[in-house]
């Protein structure tokens, strides 16, 4: 392990962008099973 600091939490600045960026990925996946099924729909017609 290079950084064995278990006592130490990460900065308010890392953990905030890590909940953006689980936000996002949610974001992504709900967009692209909106766009598969809005595809579908349209292909279907």
């Amino acid at each position: 392990m290079l950084w064995s600091d278990p006592e130490n939490e990460p900065p308010k600045e890392l953990r905030d962008t890590q909940e953006m960026l689980r936000r996002l990925g949610v974001l992504m996946a709900l967009a692209v099973v909106l766009a598969m099924v809005v595809l579908g729909l349209l292909g279907r017609g």
